[in-house]
């Protein structure tokens, strides 16, 4: 046995939920001073009901990977590359622009730097679970599901090709009506799927045998 291998794999949760914990909490920081800082929100208007709701679709999206890498470190072991410690800093450095750009002057940006963040955590994810259905110790999840096909990147594809065509047409229109409260809602309800789609994947993972 490789005994610098088992070790990086026994000390590999720890490391990167306390890394990912650390980027979570500034982002969840900066969202809160927007927050204080943004007195729009709290007028009763229509501006503000679309802009509270782009806030949610960013705190759901924070939560939601969170979620997606702490279910993923506890659930599974494998032996970690450079790249599993390079990812949080991406991902966060990709969250504190969402947060920035949280507003009317920037929803066009805001669209596109969240269909960057969906992809970026796609792509982890799926690497991630390429390297843990090749450790022998997590068999008992992958024998219940067939290896990723191209066909199955589909839908994450087209999601993340609407954002940023919405998010482009945002940047050439003025238009902050009814398409960017539809979108936001859109938004909202893909973040919800995805979390149906966690805890599914969570029950599968313990109830295996």
């Amino acid at each position: 046995m490789n005994t610098i291998r088992q070790r990086a794999k026994d000390h590999l949760p720890t490391v990167l939920l306390t890394l990912l914990s650390i980027v979570q909490a500034l982002a969840l920081e900066l969202l809160w001073s927007h927050l204080q800082e943004s007195p729009y929100l709290f007028d009763i208007s229509w501006q503000a009901f679309v802009y509270w709701t782009q806030i949610l679709a960013t705190l759901m999206g924070l939560i939601l990977i969170w979620i997606i890498y702490a279910s993923n470190a506890i659930r599974f072991r494998w032996v970690p590359t450079i790249a599993d410690s390079v990812y949080p800093f991406l991902i966060g450095l990709l969250e504190f622009m969402l947060v920035a750009a949280l507003g009317p002057e920037h929803i066009g940006l805001w669209f596109i730097l969240l269909a960057a963040v969906f992809g970026l955590m796609n792509w982890i994810t799926h690497a991630t679970m390429r390297r843990a259905r090749s450790d022998g110790e997590n068999d008992a999840f992958f024998s219940q599901m067939e290896p990723a096909t191209y066909r199955d990147f589909a839908p994450a594809l087209v999601i993340v090709a609407a954002m940023v065509l919405m998010g482009v047409y945002l940047l050439v229109s003025d238009n902050r009506g009814a398409p960017v409260l539809l979108a936001l809602l859109m938004t909202t309800i893909i973040m919800a799927w995805h979390f149906l789609l966690a805890k599914m994947f969570w029950d599968m993972s313990v109830s295996a045998e």
